[in-house]
């Protein structure tokens, strides 16, 4: 086992991945010599070559559709969207071509392309910076989104990634890349199935449902309610479409409360989705309505007030509250 950051995580999943497969491509804004703006491409140009590590024009649009043409040649490509906000000038490329294409071909096209996405906030930034754009793409079909949370599943998750032969969204946690944990890099690993959702903690009376960056605020929840007698089980979704919903169901009809946390703002957020799919599923065995935590339905805030504007450990403990005050 070697402790890892999660940014060293990834760093080393494209690394593995890139010297399994020589069609594996990396391009985006400052990846090459700089390493990305959060280092997480560093020493891949060095030692793959320009031809293989490709600094890019600050031309998000051009990024994506250079990798579906790059995918339908046989390459893997890797597209670093330096922030979350920055994807938007990419979103017709995304959506319309990227997503869309397998299926207008019926099948006879694969696009095995991965989009890294930095999300979230916590670092002190500005608006375009500090975004949660994954409902945009979870709402978009043809599309999987995936989210990892730590320094192990960064790691296997991005090389299970670029394996795919589908388009992915991959989230990560910016906020999140300087924490440390233990990973496995021998190749005797065995992964869980990039579809699939972890119980990251084990709990009787009530579920957290996160994912990304959410999944350290809700351990740290649980840990305090448990100070309270509670007993609290934390789910890190993983991958967000398509969803395991066999393993949330089990748990939320198990507990009978659930509270949904996502730093995306909470109106028309994936929590959404989330509550209302498992009160389908788990209606005659919820003890109170599934809740939600998220950021406001603002645009982000100035950096001075993003404490106020992140759900944190007491906004999340309200809604434990209120879900056994039912």
């Amino acid at each position: 086992m070697t402790t890892l950051t999660i940014a060293k995580a990834i760093n080393e999943g494209l690394r593995k991945a890139m010297e399994d497969d020589p069609k594996v491509l990396i391009m985006g804004e400052d990846v090459g010599k700089l390493g990305g703006v959060f280092r997480v491409t560093d020493g891949l140009q060095k030692d793959f070559g320009e031809s293989r590590v490709i600094d890019t024009p600050l031309a998000e649009s051009g990024i994506i559709g250079t990798a579906i043409g790059l995918a339908l040649r046989g390459y893997r490509p890797v597209c670093e969207i330096q922030f979350d906000g920055f994807v938007f000038p990419a979103a017709d490329q995304i959506i319309t071509q990227l997503a869309k294409m397998p299926l207008r071909s019926l099948g006879a096209l694969k696009l095995p392309v991965v989009v890294r996405i930095p999300c979230g906030g916590g670092i002190g930034a500005v608006e375009h910076h500090s975004e949660s754009p994954e409902a945009y793409f979870t709402h978009t079909a043809g599309l999987r989104v995936m989210a990892c949370s730590n320094s192990a599943d960064a790691y296997a998750m991005i090389q299970q990634a670029i394996r795919c032969d589908d388009p992915i969204i991959f989230f990560e946690p910016k906020r999140r890349y300087w924490e440390k944990g233990e990973v496995d890099t021998s190749g005797s690993a065995r992964w869980s199935p990039l579809t699939k959702s972890t119980v990251v903690r084990r709990g009787d009376d009530l579920t957290l449902l996160a994912y990304g960056p959410m999944v350290k605020t809700c351990l740290e929840a649980a840990a305090a309610a448990e100070e309270d007698g509670r007993s609290i089980e934390v789910i890190d979704l993983r991958s967000l479409n398509p969803l395991d919903t066999e393993t949330l169901a089990e748990s939320v009809g198990r507990t009978g409360r659930c509270v949904v946390v996502h730093e995306a703002a909470l109106f028309n957020g994936f929590g959404a989705e989330l509550a209302a799919r498992l009160t389908e599923l788990c209606f005659y065995r919820l003890e109170a309505p599934v809740l939600r935590v998220g950021g406001f339905s603002t645009p982000y805030p100035p950096s001075r007030l993003e404490d106020h504007y992140l759900p944190d450990l007491d906004r999340v403990l309200d809604a434990v509250d209120r879900s056994f005050g039912y």
